[in-house]
């Protein structure tokens, strides 16, 4: 039996199985392929609003005898139809979808594809592309796309490891490519990827599980020519929820390279593919699309083998067009069943709304809501800032801003580090060279004043260190109110006040670490250190070694000296100076690191005594870096506890203990505020899908 016959047959025996009509030969023109009917783009139009239906319509918390239960389509038990494209990596799939598109997409070594990608395609005479996520739409054009995708890939799964399930959307708006809508998964690793988690492919194998297990999902199985169908992880996986095959496409890829035996392979269908197979060739870097589709159209007419095959099952115009009609179909199958439940749940929706009370809801109800919304917010936090196992994030912006965290601060101590080495290139070698710019400019305002010296270094380390707090600071203010944000969606009113008490309390944090920092550095306590019977004993035994330092100057021709107590010197360079820049010059750095000595001498971190030896402005700016992040990071549990009782106390303080009746209030004003929207939605999809049932009878007469 071929698969032509196979993909007739299962048509026939399904009602929700889309007929595919099979185009005779096949003609490379722009575009590549006509849209199947002026119906085709409504139905994908009518689609996307109910996705952003889907996305938008969560579970109202809601006293339990105003429960409205899900308004979540596809968990209400209507799927709404999809085209994925899956296959295992290297098996060129992100040439094939190139080809469809007609623009370039993300290459390169290991996974490019790490979050869906949602491919929107559109017959337009102007060209436009565009990515939307994260609730915001980012313009980009055909040259570019690419790398906007891995921004935005980034964005939502941090740099270069993470895989997500969150959706990137490409809208590209272009003449010639056809009316379509497919979603892009990452492609499932054959072989341990480097650099990934050992649950990487767990990862990928539950994304790829959760879009082609609805009946309504079409599976396009991208399958190279080079390898045994049979064996590949993808195919593996479209059996498991497909196991008759009447929903799979599988497109052969690289059949330049392997062409012996795939005609006998695709015509006896011994794999059970219910929708067909098309082969195609891929295209090569340096090709334009005109020239691959060029290419592609004369192997299969030319080639040996493959100018044999069936003329209905080659090349990307075949494919495209296949695609297309099976689109039209399902959706159009599925809408009975969608009209359905629009209508039942506009019915819940409109009785709710009328059952809404006139007068707020009891005092425990709303503070069972706000704590709720509390406690599931410092889980999340909890999570993301003290870390868990990748399989106990229970929210994919947890994982997200946790990686994303962890990215920060590997990327803010690897910039603090190459700055220091820049700045002081010689861990273990000390110089004078700081000392003598400082003395010749000296030399043009007047004498040197040594503790105004002292003091500039000082704020200098403190403000660098404080700057890095402070982006530590305002990430994770960033963070919080996004957790309880998230978590308390359902009560916009709340948000407010939420929103203005993390504000408050960071702010005060971010204040506290700022006077830890001066603390540590002594920015306030200079005269006090300078003057105390420490510094002055320090200060007396490195300048006792003066004359030795100097004689060493201009008598030795060594290039380094020791200084108890200090370290070495290279003084190489100043054996020309004069003899009194060279004194003031070794007082100035002693007088440094007699601060440094006495400042730092003990520090204490989380009620432990650390003994550094400090000596030098490099060591200085290195120490009050790493104590600062100790004492931040140490201090991040303590943070998190803290949140809810800093946020319960600014409430109940904002409203002069009325906290009760404006909780109360705000929870049923926006039950009223979600479910009017809702209504509203459901209004205006009822009547998109009523004017596409009332056109599709009017075409079938």
């Amino acid at each position: 039996m071929t698969s032509q016959q196979v993909s007739n047959e299962s048509s026939s025996s399904n009602p929700k199985h889309p007929e595919v009509v099979e185009p005779q030969g096949f003609v490379v023109h722009a575009p590549i392929v006509l849209s199947f009917n002026d119906m085709i783009q409504p139905l994908l139009d009518c689609v996307d609003k109910l996705r952003h239906l889907n996305t938008m319509q969560e579970d109202i918390k809601l006293p339990s005898k105003f429960k409205l239960g899900h308004l979540n389509i596809m968990q209400d038990g209507i799927q709404l139809p999809t085209i994925v494209v899956i296959g295992d990596q290297s098996s060129g799939k992100s040439s094939v979808l190139e080809s469809l598109v007609g623009i370039t997409l993300p290459r390169g070594e290991g996974i490019c594809t790490r979050v869906p990608l949602i491919i929107k395609l559109q017959n337009h005479s102007e060209t436009k592309v565009y990515l939307e996520y994260n609730e915001k739409s980012v313009p980009t054009d055909e040259f570019n796309v690419a790398e906007a995708i891995t921004l935005a890939t980034n964005e939502i799964a941090g740099h270069g490891k993470g895989i997500s399930n969150i959706p990137l959307t490409l809208i590209v708006k272009k003449n010639g490519v056809p009316d379509l809508t497919m979603v892009d998964l990452p492609g499932i690793p054959t072989v341990p990827v480097h650099g990934k988690s050992t649950d990487f492919f767990e990862q990928i194998s539950e994304i790829v599980m959760k879009y082609i297990t609805p009946e309504e999902s079409i599976i396009v199985n991208v399958l190279s020519a080079t390898v045994d169908f049979s064996t590949c992880e993808c195919f593996k996986m479209s059996k498991k929820v497909d196991k008759t095959g009447e929903r799979t496409l599988v497109v052969v890829t690289k059949v330049d390279i392997a062409p012996e035996g795939l005609l006998e392979k695709v015509t006896t269908n011994d794999m059970n593919v219910g929708l067909g197979y098309v082969c195609v060739k891929n295209r090569i870097v340096n090709e334009s699309y005109e020239e691959a589709l060029s290419e592609e159209a004369s192997l299969f007419e030319t080639h040996t083998l493959l100018s044999k095959m069936d003329k209905s099952m080659v090349s990307i115009p075949v494919l495209a067009h296949k695609l297309v009609q099976i689109q039209a179909n399902i959706i159009s199958k599925c809408f009975l069943d969608i009209e359905k439940n629009i209508n039942d749940k506009l019915a819940v929706n409109v009785a709710a709304l009328n059952e809404l009370p006139q007068h707020s809801g009891s005092v425990a109800e709303a503070l069972a809501t706000f704590m709720r919304i509390q406690s599931l917010a410092i889980e999340s936090l909890k999570k993301i800032f003290l870390g868990v196992e990748s399989n106990e994030y229970t929210e994919d912006f947890e994982k997200q801003c946790a990686e994303k965290w962890s990215n920060l601060i590997d990327l803010e101590l690897k910039q603090f580090s190459a700055e220091l080495s820049s700045t002081y290139p010689d861990e273990k070698v000390d110089n004078l060279f700081m000392e003598f710019m400082f003395l010749d400019e000296a030399q043009k305002t007047g004498s040197p004043d040594f503790l105004d010296v002292l003091q500039k270094k000082v704020r200098e380390i403190s403000v660098t260190t404080e700057e890095f707090v402070g982006k530590l600071w305002n990430y994770i203010e960033g963070v919080v109110i996004k957790a309880l944000m998230h978590h308390s969606d359902s009560s916009l009113e709340l948000q407010h006040f939420i929103k203005r008490a993390v504000q408050n309390f960071i702010a005060r944090r971010k204040d506290k670490s700022v006077n830890g920092i001066r603390e540590i550095i002594g920015m306030d306590r200079l005269t006090e250190i300078t003057s105390s019977t420490d510094y002055v004993a320090t200060y007396r035994s490195l300048m006792a070694q003066k004359r030795k330092f100097v004689k060493y100057c201009q008598y030795s021709k060594g290039s380094k000296v020791n200084i108890d107590g200090f370290g070495v010197i290279d003084v190489w360079f100043i054996r020309r100076r004069p003899k009194d820049l060279v004194q003031q010059a070794f007082e100035l750095k002693m007088t440094m690191a007699a601060y440094w000595k006495t400042v730092f001498n003990p520090q204490k971190l989380d009620d432990h005594e650390i003994e550094v030896e400090i000596v030098n402005d490099r060591m200085a700016t290195s120490h009050v870096r790493f104590f600062a992040y100790w004492k931040f990071v140490l201090g991040l549990e303590k943070f998190v506890d803290e949140i809810n009782d800093e946020v319960v106390g600014d409430l109940i303080a904002s409203h002069g203990g009325g906290y009760e009746s404006s909780l109360q209030e705000s929870l049923v004003a926006e039950m009223c505020f979600r479910l009017k929207k809702s209504v509203k939605l459901l209004e205006e999809l009822k009547e998109m899908v009523a004017k596409i049932m009332e056109y599709s009878l009017g075409s079938s007469c």
